[in-house]
This record gives structure tokens, sequence and C-alpha cells, in this order.
């Protein structure tokens, strides 16, 4: 019991489906932020400071436009402050002229070009500035964006432009987290109704299934899904049908083996004694009797014998066949013998096998499957409406090694529902209180021999099998004729 609890327990929310895709939906999304992030820092770090450029655009022409192009310490100071610029030079033509500068010298420590920097670039550049030391000076070179000369370059410190890359970072950092949490959320939850779901139904009716696969409720019941899921729990009800239908046959097969058995046993003390008197039958002066005396001996024995071997083996294999060569018209009179007495008047046997016809065949088999035959063509007969006589036709031809009895009644046919499993045990009753067993027995006794029995045709005319059975191979001696001729 602790083992079949165990395997009604899911695994974790870690180790399940659910977490599994929660868990890459978080990454995926968050890659795909990281993919954003990276031109966009890059793009960030390029318009500020083009922004830079464009105020000290400004704070020159501001300069320029001074009276005598002179300004007081103090002015020109607020001025590159308000810049936030360290110097300004711009380029007309040929010509470079420094606008403005601060009274305290300083080294640039890198210069960057933003006219036609490429993707690539832009972002190595972005990131060098959050890797780099703070207090760097860089210069920046540019087209003015009023157009006030051919080239403007500046010169400024990085740490503001690192400040606001990193409060920038931060708040795409912390926008991405929020849009991976309500992305994830929302595929997730797409993700478990649409295929988790589906497939822990699957998974628990599997698991429902396997305790007792005989029990019809605990088939799946398919929606009416046209994806895959839909696919698969179709193809999981049919499976689960067949198991299911199998199962009960084995079943079934079981519980009639056992009961067999039984009755095997007392059927068997039962024919003894039957067995006894049919010997002192035998020595009755009435010639009727002695006709039929040693028929029904050799019926008992051979009733006695089958059903000493079924209780011996436990189950009812079949022997090889001992095949010989016999004259089949004798063996189809003896059949139709036996099934006159078990026939009602209605019914007339006709036994046209041609005289000197022989067969290579087990006597005992080939006994069973036409008088399997003959009884359900007798049985078809009985049970039909009309009152005409019913006829049963034994005939046989050979053509070649192969020897064909042809066993054709007009009775009313075979119902269309039995047609496809008609050789399979307990498939093929077509009357009530049939057991459906003597087709597939006579098909088993017949395969052994290398032939099959075929259904030619069947209707409301009546119904034909053809009983195939080729001549045993034989086989020759593996010698070899010397192949030099005697001088």
């Amino acid at each position: 019991m602790t083992g079949g609890a165990a395997r009604h327990e899911g695994p974790g929310l870690l180790r399940g489906l659910s977490g599994k895709v929660l868990a890459m939906t978080v990454v995926f999304v968050m890659l795909g932020e990281v993919l954003i992030f990276l031109p966009s820092i890059a793009n960030f770090r390029i318009q500020w400071l083009k922004g830079r450029i464009a105020q000290a655009e400004i704070a020159a022409l501001a300069a320029e436009a001074a009276p005598d192009r002179i300004l007081s310490p103090d002015l020109r100071t607020e001025i590159l402050k308000g810049a936030g610029v360290l110097v300004v030079s711009l380029t007309r033509g040929e010509t470079r002229r420094l606008m403005l500068r601060s009274e305290t010298d300083h080294m640039i420590d890198a210069s960057y070009d933003l006219r036609g920097v490429s993707w690539p670039v832009a972002i190595a550049d972005a990131f060098a500035v959050l890797l780099q030391p703070a207090g760097r000076v860089i210069g920046v070179i540019d087209k003015p964006p009023n157009m006030s000369g051919d080239v403007i370059e500046v010169a400024l410190f990085e740490k503001p432009l690192r400040e606001a890359m990193l409060r920038s970072g931060l708040n795409i950092f912390l926008l991405s987290v929020v849009l991976s949490a309500i992305v994830a959320g929302l595929v997730y939850l797409a993700l478990n109704i649409v295929l988790i779901r589906p497939m822990k139904r699957l998974t628990r009716n599997m698991t429902v299934f396997a305790q007792n696969p005989e029990d019809r409720s605990r088939i799946i019941v398919p929606s009416a899904r046209q994806d895959e899921i839909g696919i698969a729990e179709r193809e999981l009800h049919d499976m689960q049908s067949e198991l299911t239908a199998m199962l009960q046959q084995k079943s079934r097969l079981a519980a009639l083996g056992l009961a067999a058995a039984k009755v095997s046993h007392d059927l068997r003390n039962m024919l003894s004694s039957a067995h006894v008197i049919s010997d002192r039958l035998s020595m009755a002066e009435d010639p009727t009797v002695k006709r039929f005396a040693p028929k029904l001996i050799v019926s008992l024995d051979r009733a006695i014998s089958f059903l000493t071997a079924t209780l011996k083996f436990g189950r009812a294999d079949e022997p090889p066949p001992v095949r010989e060569r016999l004259p089949l018209k004798d063996i189809a009179e003896e059949v139709i013998d036996t099934a006159v007495l078990q026939a009602s008047s209605r019914v007339v046997l006709f036994n046209h096998v041609p005289p000197g016809l022989e067969i290579d065949a087990d006597r005992e088999h080939l006994n069973r499957v036409l008088t399997n035959l003959l009884r359900n063509a007798i049985q078809a007969l009985e049970h039909q409406e009309e009152e005409a006589d019913g006829r049963v036709i034994l005939s046989a031809w050979r053509e070649g090694a192969v020897v064909v009895i042809e066993v054709r009644d007009n009775g009313p046919g075979i119902p269309e529902r039995v047609r496809p499993k008609l050789f399979e045990a307990f498939q093929s009753a077509a009357r009530p209180g049939g057991v459906g067993l003597g087709l597939a027995i006579a098909a088993e006794l017949i395969r052994s021999h290398g032939g099959e029995i075929r259904l030619r045709e069947t209707g409301p005319e009546g119904t034909v099998f053809h009983v195939v059975v080729p001549d045993a191979v034989v086989e020759l001696r593996p010698g070899r004729r010397g192949a030099r001729n005697r001088a």
C-alpha cells in the first residue's frame, strides 16, 4: 500500500512541470530584457553626451556674442558650469578656435567621436564608462547640432555621466524585473491552462488506470480538443479500451480454464462409466446397436483422452499432428454419421467427397475440424425461421499438393458483426448460448498442418467454408551424388 500511495504524490513545485515552465519563462524574459538593456544604456550615453554638446555650443555662441568676445572669469566659469563642460572649441573650415576653457588645466584620459559610431562600439564604450574608475576627463567630438561650425569638441568630467548611467541602468533593471514578473506570470498561466493542466490530467488518469486496468470507469474521456493534447487523449482512450477488453478476456479465460478443469475432472469420471456401459452394449445382438456401439466407444475414448491431457497439463494445448495418408471419404462418412445423430429431421447431410481421394493429415485433428464445421452448419440451419429442409454438403478435391475440403450449407449466413473476428476465441458466437470456440479450435488445428480455413462466401443463400490442407513436405536426404563418370 505504501508503494501505491507514493505513486500518487506529485513532484514538488521546483521539480514539477509547472515550476520548470515558470523558471524557464523568467529566465527567457530576463534574457530578453538584457538584450534590450545593452542598446538602451548605450543610447542613453550617446544622448547624454549630445545634450552636453548642444549646451556647449550654446555657451560658445554666447561667448562669441560678448562685446569684444571678452568674458569675465566669473561669467566664463558660470557658463562652463551651466553647460557641464571644461573646454569648448569649434572648427569652421580649416580654422579651429578655442571658444571656452576653464581656469584649470586637465589631461584628457579618453576621447570619443560621436560621428557615425556603430552599435557594437557604442555598447563597448558604455560599459567602459561603468567599469572605469571615477574622476576621468574625456573628450567628445561631434557635429554642432545648430550648425554653428563643422566640428565641435568638448572636454568634461565623466563622473556625472557615470552617475546618470547608473541611475538609468537601475531604472531599466527595476522595470525589467517588473516586466519579467508580469510576462512570466501571464505566460505561466497560459501554459498552465493550455498545456500543464491537460498533462496533469493525462498523468493522473494513467496512474489511476494502472491500479485497476479492468475497470472501464477509469478509462479517460477525451476532450474535444483538436491539437496534440486532444490526439494524445484519444489515443490513450483507444489504448486503454483495448487493454481493458483484453484483460477482461484474459480474466474470463482464466475463470473458464478453472471451471473447465473442474468440469473435465467430473466429466472424465462420467465418461469412464459410460465407456464401460458401451462395452457391454457392443455385446448385444441388435443390428443397430452393433452398428453404432463401436463408433460410440471410439468417441468416448477420444473424449476421455482429451480430458485426461487437459487435466495433466493444466491447459488445452493441442499436440502436434501425427500425419498419415488417409482416405478422406471414409473420414467424412464417419463425421456425418456422428453429426446425423445430433441433427433434426429438417437437416440433410451429403457426402460428395470423391472415392480414392487421400489427404495427408492427422486423423484425430481432421475429425475434430470437420465435426466443428458440420455442427456449426447444423445449428445455423436449425435456428433459421424457414420451414424448408436445410442442406449441408461436404465435398473435396485436390489441387496439386493441396487438398481443399468444402463445407456448404443453405443457412441464413453469418452476421456482419461476427465476420471480422470469426476465428478468434469467444468472439464468433453468433447464436444465443454459443461459446465461440469451434472455429477457433478448427483454425488452430489446421494451422498446425500448415493450412488454413477460409470463409469463401456467406449471405442469405448460405455459407461456404474451405479447409486447405497441404501435403507434408518430404525432407530429402542431404547426401550428394559423385560427379565423375565411370570409365
